[in-house]
């Protein structure tokens, strides 16, 4: 896994708006294993080729969710950080991920509540550039004063 920045916190005295972050993640089949085994989806068009071939992604795709959880690998170890508490994220799933695909996860802060600790984020996933999922996170962020 590739990120921009070392893991730690960054506590919401220190945030601005703009503030962004990234890691850079290849899916592997073990990582889509590994997740079905997790989560107990074990949806074929995830794990079985002849399957997924015949669905309208002619091939085997990793589980959204998935996707989605590099985004609260961000948030969890980047922006904020450590300490930090999901309150919400939405998503949009845009294109597919495919074993072998390089997904970069980012995040970006949009909007800071300081008095409630509240930062909104832009959240986004890419593969080649390409959009494959958006969303907004809202998270509770750990604060120097309190933590």
């Amino acid at each position: 896994m590739l990120d921009n920045m070392p893991r730690g916190t960054i506590v919401i005295e220190d945030l601005e708006v703009g503030m962004t972050r990234h890691l850079v993640k290849e899916i592997t089949d073990l990582d889509i294993e590994l997740f079905a085994q997790v989560s107990t989806d074990r949806n074929p068009v995830h794990l079985d080729d002849a399957y997924a071939m015949d669905t309208i992604f002619e091939g085997r795709i990793a589980h959204g969710m998935l996707t989605a959880g590099l985004i609260s690998a961000v948030i969890g170890e980047q922006l904020p950080g450590h300490g930090t508490v999901y309150l919400g994220q939405t998503l949009r799933f845009l294109a597919p991920v495919r074993p072998g695909d390089h997904v970069r996860a980012e995040v970006e802060v949009m909007a800071i509540d300081y008095a409630k600790r509240r930062v909104t984020l832009d959240t986004r996933c890419l593969v080649n550039g390409k959009p494959v999922l958006k969303g907004e996170a809202v998270v509770l962020a750990p604060s120097g004063k309190f933590d």
